[in-house]
């Protein structure tokens, strides 16, 4: 049977992280709001829809171009970020200790699934890099086999280029116990120590 509440219900199915439990659960959270809380939920939707899109300078989402970070004088022009995407701008923002601009990817290398070099947004970082004074390039990509293959990518790129190449470290997370962290974390905590 294909009804208004099937048809609904499939729509919020699509969207990523959603099941079949949950989008059923929306929509028929949906179908029972007052009139003016799904109109205010449409128009919300239709308004991002319409203002938002890519900054021409580091592609990240923004209703302004360029976006605010990167025309704010104060932010430190000399360091570039690499993320694969927005939703990475706003997790690294959300730190408060990082002051410099951002480049997003849109995705990481992936073969498998059919992503490759042309497919990211690598040959707009690599002009971004001919004309500015950026001194590092920061990636910070996904700690995965596709976000470090695409990390390894770019830093032999960029370090053929004479570019200061860094990458974030990896480590435990804070109020995380020691014996419960998996072998990759922990190996990569020890290799990223720090000076005290």
């Amino acid at each position: 049977m294909d009804t208004p509440l099937d048809r609904l219900t499939e729509q919020f199915r699509r969207l990523p992280g959603i099941g079949i439990k949950t989008a059923r659960k929306l929509a028929y959270y949906m179908v029972q709001q007052p009139e003016e809380s799904v109109d205010a939920f449409i128009g919300a939707i239709r308004d991002a829809k319409a203002q938002m899109h890519f900054c021409s300078v580091c592609f990240n989402l923004s209703s302004t171009d360029p976006c605010p970070i990167c025309s704010d004088p104060r932010r430190d022009h000399s360091i570039i970020c690499v993320v694969e995407t927005p939703q990475d701008v706003m997790a690294i923002e959300r730190s408060g200790d990082y002051h410099g601009l951002y480049h997003v990817l849109h995705g990481a290398l992936s073969p498998l699934d059919g992503v490759g070099v042309d497919d990211l947004r690598i040959k707009e970082l690599l002009q971004r890099l001919q004309d500015t004074e950026v001194k590092e390039v920061i990636l910070a990509t996904d700690p995965d086999v596709e976000g470090e293959a695409t990390a390894l990518y770019l830093a032999r790129l960029l370090k053929t280029a004479g570019m200061r190449v860094t990458r974030i470290a990896r480590g435990l997370p804070m109020g995380g116990d020691i014996e419960y962290a998996d072998e990759a974390t922990l190996a990569g905590a020890v290799a990223n120590r720090q000076e005290m």
